[in-house]
């Protein structure tokens, strides 16, 4: 390679790839709280996502330590109490083909890195409820939309939370988008006192990341290109 190669600046694509692709579901922070002046900076970024109609039509409550913990032991004693699904938007009724084939090489590597033997079940269901607890994130957002744009609302939200992780890592913010939340959108509707015509679609916990936490230790795998287009 050389020198001019090596030395040749960082195109915006090149910078928008690298972001995608250094990018992973953390499952381990450290407790040290992200600055408010970088989560509205992530804010602004994420903001500008388009919306149809511009609509835009998502709304965030976004935790900090102080109130991220109790929420925490709220949902956790929550999801323990009840563990049925009672969720805004159904969740799939089953993953079959690739989906399923996806979905399992992803919770095999989980399982793995955390050193949890296929046939323990009780090790999985801690593992699960660690959702609840956010990772140990000092900070989850908790994202709505309203039920009257139907669909289109929550697409447009998963627009905003795909422009909320890209903006997060340019930032060095480690992130993880959990439809698990979604599972007690009742309680945490209650909770927050979010009005009754928002949906709550995920949440997203985010921090710093524990680079030796082991959880943080495995990545999951993408469909080449070829695999998820073609030219008509």
């Amino acid at each position: 390679m050389t020198d001019a190669a090596q030395t040749q600046p960082e195109t915006d694509a090149d910078v928008v790839h690298r972001l995608l692709a250094e990018r992973f579901s953390c499952r381990g922070f450290r407790p040290d709280p992200v600055p408010d002046a970088v989560i509205r900076s992530i804010m602004d970024s994420a903001r500008l996502t388009a919306s149809w109609c511009n609509t835009q039509p998502w709304q965030l409550i976004v935790t900090r330590p102080g109130t991220t913990e109790p929420f925490a032991a709220a949902l956790t004693a929550e999801a323990r109490r009840s563990p049925a699904i009672d969720s805004d938007l159904p969740f799939p009724a089953e993953y079959r083909n690739e989906f399923l084939a996806r979905r399992r090489a992803a919770g095999f590597a989980l399982y793995e890195a955390v050193g949890i033997a296929r046939g323990d079940h009780e090790a999985r269901t801690c593992q699960a409820l660690e959702n609840f607890r956010f990772f140990g994130a000092p900070h989850v957002a908790i994202v709505t939309t309203p039920a009257e744009l139907g669909p289109y609302g929550a697409v447009d939200c998963g627009g905003f939370v795909s422009s909320f992780l890209l903006a997060a890592q340019a930032h060095g913010v480690a992130t993880i988008p959990q439809a698990a939340l979604a599972q007690h959108s009742t309680f945490i509707r209650t909770y927050f006192q979010i009005p009754e015509g928002r949906q709550v679609l995920c949440g997203i916990s985010f921090g710093y990341a524990d680079r030796a936490h082991p959880a943080n230790g495995f990545r999951t795998t993408r469909a080449d290109t070829a695999d998820i287009f073609r030219f008509a």
